[in-house]
């Protein structure tokens, strides 16, 4: 055992663990709890790499070992963060229920990131679940984690992948596996929610100095330091989910949980990302009544932010009137920046210059058009870029080819050229995104032990705007069927 330890150790690893530091009542201390028989399932060279660490010092064995949580390196000290959250509208308490963050690791840039074991066992938090998760979730989540990375979307990173040899029970037994979750925090809207709820404003304003000097450190000296934090979440989720807007993706279950305050994307339960455009498109088998769908992501987004500017009332003015008043001015302030964020997005998903009057217009006529013939939300764009290799003979459609026309006399102005606007549409449009019925496929497979097509896809979707070799087979949507594609929230 001591061997292993000592090859564990040279690995990398610098912990540096700050949040086990906050108030007790904000976590939990505890260790992952062992597996019987744990095997690398896959592990990610690149990240390893931008994270300073070298995983060729040791082999698969004690590298399964390790990511299981049955050995743990020197300097982890692991934890299970409190945290609540309003799940589909409904508030209650949660926590860390199956995860346990080990340690905040340090790069050579002295960058900070939390490593988190996900299905690690339970935790007080539990509620009455198993603290496990299943092999085909974990790898899920790996996949679109990974593909949002490229897409240059932020976003928390998958950095292993183990199955414990155990089984899980769900609604049939399932392999069990163990995620390696990386992430520059996992400070949530609900975390916030969890020490308001407790009662403390002492612990509230240690939560708020710790999330300011860890995140935002530029606005550590401001005289209203809960205020600019409040505008700063709110910048950096408008952007976020702006790019999910751009790229087609639904996260599924948006619950103040699950919004992270560094504004990266966070908890990829029953995600997925759209095919045919349908502004009301909803994959989760959870979500009934299409809160989360498509459409309503900005909206809700305004609506998670509204509960995270609640939480700092106290500390934005003593003077609980002139609080209230100031956070709803700012809140109120997301639609108007969320619309231009979301018309400059596309008017470069279009190759548009400048500002023009009908510009939004020209774009509704696109979507509504989309709409009404069912065309594929990323191929359309690929198609105005001349990169669709897939034969559609919708785009010969009349109505298309008047809308076409227009587009092309708006890309004309403002001293443009179409070298220009080709440039600009490649950078906002990707050529291939993990389309559904790919990453089933390379799921079935994967639980089969087979993982060649998992990792052919995760190597299409490293550069999602090239022109790749052999890239035409994952750019194709799924073939036509009656059965409604679903996703499940995978606990």
């Amino acid at each position: 055992m001591n061997k292993i330890i000592s090859k564990i150790s040279k690995i990398g690893w610098r912990f540096d663990n700050t949040y086990s530091k906050l108030p007790d009542t904000m976590l939990s201390r505890l260790a992952p709890i062992p597996v019987k028989k744990p095997k690398l399932v896959i592990l990610n060279h690149s990240l390893s790499k931008e994270l300073g660490l070298d995983f060729s010092t040791t082999n698969e064995e004690n590298l399964a070992l390790m990511f299981a949580g049955n050995l743990l390196p020197e300097g982890s000290e692991s934890i299970a963060q409190a945290y609540a959250g309003h799940q589909f509208g409904y508030f209650t308490m949660l926590g860390d229920g199956r995860a346990i963050v080990i340690g905040e690791h340090l790069s050579k840039n002295n960058k900070r990131f939390d490593i988190q074991f996900k299905g690690s066992g339970k935790t007080p938090f539990s509620r009455n679940g198993d603290g496990r998760a299943a092999l085909g979730p974990m790898l899920r989540e790996y996949i679109i984690s990974e593909a949002m990375h490229g897409l240059k979307i932020p976003t928390t990173r998958s950095l292993a992948v183990v199955k414990t040899g155990e089984n899980v029970i769900r609604e049939t037994p399932l392999s069990g596996a163990i995620l390696t979750r990386v992430a520059t925090s996992h400070i949530r809207v609900g975390t916030f929610q969890y020490v308001t709820m407790m009662g403390e404003e002492k612990n509230l304003k240690t939560l708020v100095d710790y999330t300011i000097g860890r995140h935002y450190p530029n606005i550590k000296d401001s005289n209203t330091p809960a205020l600019d934090l409040l505008k700063i979440v709110i910048e950096k989720q408008t952007k976020l989910v702006t790019n999910w807007m751009r790229v087609g993706f639904i996260h599924g279950v948006m619950n103040t949980d699950n919004m992270a305050i560094s504004g990266e994307t966070i908890d990829y339960g029953p995600c997925a990302f759209m095919d045919t455009y349908d502004p009301e498109t909803v994959f989760s088998s959870i979500d009934q009544h299409g809160r989360y769908a498509y459409f309503n992501q900005p909206g809700i987004t305004k609506w998670n932010l509204t509960r995270f500017a609640e939480t700092l009332i106290p500390l934005i003015d003593k003077n609980k009137i002139k609080a209230i008043q100031i956070a709803t001015e700012t809140i109120n302030n997301f639609a108007e920046t969320y619309k231009k964020n979301w018309l400059q997005m596309m008017r470069n998903k279009l190759g548009l210059f400048g500002v023009e009057r009908k510009d939004k217009s020209l774009i509704n006529d696109l979507f509504l058009w989309m709409q009404k013939n069912k065309a594929d939300h990323t191929n359309t764009f690929c198609f105005l870029m001349n990169e669709n290799n897939q034969e559609d003979k919708i785009y010969n459609n009349q109505d298309f080819l008047i809308w076409k026309q227009q587009w092309q006399e708006r890309l004309k102005l403002h001293n443009n050229s179409l070298e220009k606007s080709l440039k600009l549409m490649r950078s906002a449009n990707p050529l291939v995104i993990p389309r559904n019925h790919k990453v089933e496929e390379a799921l079935e497979a994967a639980n089969n032990d087979y993982l060649n097509p998992m990792k052919n896809l995760l190597k299409v979707l490293e550069k999602p705007y090239e022109n790749q070799e052999k890239i035409s087979g994952y750019q194709s949507p799924a073939p036509p069927s009656k059965k409604k594609y679903q996703t499940f929230c995978g606990t």
